[in-house]
């Protein structure tokens, strides 16, 4: 009877810690999306995505604005469209500027929103036209150091 009985908190209390850490594996993918029927999509080009996924956070002053929700190749011009679900509360100028950019230096890719001074809104379906494609850390690292290797090759031959 005793043992049946520390079976019985023991399986409790593992049942527990499962589910504790499955509602943390949630909260910290923080998977929540916004309302279907509270968005507007935008869409915009970038020559380079880099990490970008979907899902990833599109923001305007550090604020979470929207996600976005498809990335696809441009058939044609062979450039990244990235289609963006933006949260129906803002409201951007149809100039406003779109790039990719990292949280951190090595941390997660988003899309960063910056307004314009236009006085007419983005509308659903409407595309971003002014954008900057992300910042690869792989290529700045090897431009420096071809560039480096250049510059030693020239003060050899200039001697």
């Amino acid at each position: 009877m005793k043992r049946t009985m520390i079976d019985f908190w023991v399986g409790l209390f593992i049942a527990l810690g499962i589910v504790a850490l499955l509602f943390l594996a949630l909260k910290v993918s923080s998977q929540s999306s916004l309302p279907a029927s509270s968005t507007y999509t935008v869409t915009a080009n970038f020559e380079n995505i880099g990490g970008l996924k979907v899902r990833a956070p599109v923001k305007s002053a550090g604020v979470v604005v929207g996600r976005v929700a498809a990335i696809t190749l441009d058939p044609q011009r062979y450039v990244a469209s990235v289609t963006m679900k933006l949260d129906d509360r803002y409201h951007f100028s149809r100039d406003t500027s779109a790039e990719i950019l990292t949280a951190g230096l090595l941390g997660e890719q988003y899309v960063g929103l910056e307004p314009g001074a236009d006085e007419k809104m983005l509308m659903n379906g409407d595309r971003i036209t002014i954008t900057s494609s992300a910042i690869v850390l792989e290529q700045l690292i090897s431009r420096f150091l071809f560039s480096k290797a250049d510059e030693g090759g020239n003060a050899h031959t200039e001697k």
